[in-house]
């Protein structure tokens, strides 16, 4: 396990120390857990109150809370991002493999740059590249063609088809699929025509891919994941959707076929977003959000009917069934007082 000074995480988050600079620190913890050798962090005023209970041996905090703080403290402009960044430093997660091992099957002419690891049971199929330090996990396969950049890091039982590129320092965790055939069929007279997807999926730089996740292949043209996008579990991503940088998707969310989602977009969970429509830069939509046209403005949205008692609920759902009626009926009034 990691273990650093305060001086050395006072370097790591550009912060200024107070106390003791030769303090050991082995892990982080929450406020009202943490003990000696470990360090927290104060994000929320109401908190301040237990700051001089806090049993850690550092604390992350603002300026402004330095002087209720009874112990060493690393003083910075947000102490959310400094624990991200020591959490990060005193990491202890093992890797997903140590070396390349005996039980790999691994195409004659694959290329593999220097300390790649490849785990017990993986295949790496022919015309595969694999850059300086990829790691991949057991059980994974890595199909014709593909290309992983510098420092990506894929759990086990990863698939990831042919002809895919993925960029560098990008994190895959397990059971993800990446490059699957998109929906594409035709229907000659309810007979299926199964349509070959020619395209590829290109994933960009410190693209972060939860467990159990699908990002289909483009039908001629790739599906495109830009840099520092970062996706929670149990996606599916169809073929030829484009995301823009540094967007965020949270878990078992859906989206159609030929999407364009914009930079910076933050999608709750469990959002579903129809085919072939546009979503401009900077929009969020909130968990459970479904999106049925192109989205043009930067904002907040939101849909569904949020969470009633189930009498409550019988009661809308039995009057959102009449909507029609009533809407009928009150035209006809303002017709009548119009006359």
């Amino acid at each position: 396990m990691p273990k650093l000074t305060l001086a050395e995480l006072a370097t790591i988050t550009d912060a200024e120390l107070h106390g003791d600079g030769d303090c050991i620190i082995s892990s982080v913890a929450a406020m009202d857990k943490a003990g000696v050798g470990q360090i927290t962090f104060l994000t929320n005023a109401k908190y301040r109150k237990h700051l001089s209970e806090c049993q850690a041996s550092a604390i992350l905090i603002k300026a402004s809370e330095l002087e209720v703080c009874s112990t060493n403290a690393l003083v910075v402009d947000d102490p959310y991002i400094a624990y991200a960044l020591i959490a990060q430093a005193l990491d202890s997660t093992p890797k997903p493999a140590d070396c390349i091992e005996s039980t790999a099957v691994i195409a004659s002419d694959a290329i593999l740059g220097e300390g790649v690891c490849i785990g017990h049971y993986s295949v790496i199929e022919t015309g595969v590249e694999l850059g300086d330090n990829v790691v991949i996990g057991a059980g994974c396969f890595i199909g014709k063609d593909t290309k992983i950049a510098a420092n990506t890091t894929i759990w086990a039982n990863v698939t990831v088809y042919h002809g895919v590129t993925i960029g560098e320092s990008c994190l895959i965790q397990a059971n993800t699929t990446i490059g699957a055939d998109g929906f594409g069929y035709a229907n000659a007279r309810g007979e299926w025509i199964k349509i070959p997807q020619t395209g590829g999926v290109v994933i960009g730089n410190r693209v972060e891919i939860g467990s159990c996740s699908t990002i289909d292949r483009g039908a001629l043209d790739d599906t495109v994941i830009e840099d520092n996008v970062i996706l929670d579990n149990h996606l599916q991503i169809a073929h030829n959707v484009h995301i823009g940088y540094g967007t965020a998707m949270a878990g078992s969310s859906t989206v159609a076929g030929s999407v364009k989602i914009g930079k910076y977009c933050i999608i709750g969970g469990a959002s579903v977003i129809n085919g072939h429509i546009e979503i401009t830069d900077g929009v969020t939509i909130t968990g459970m959000g479904m999106v049925m046209r192109s989205i043009t403005e930067k904002g907040v949205y939101s849909s569904g009917i949020p969470l009633q008692t189930n009498k409550e609920w019988h009661r809308t759902a039995a009057r959102t069934l009449k909507i029609d009626d009533m809407y009928k009926r009150l035209r006809a009034v303002e017709k009548k007082l119009a006359d």
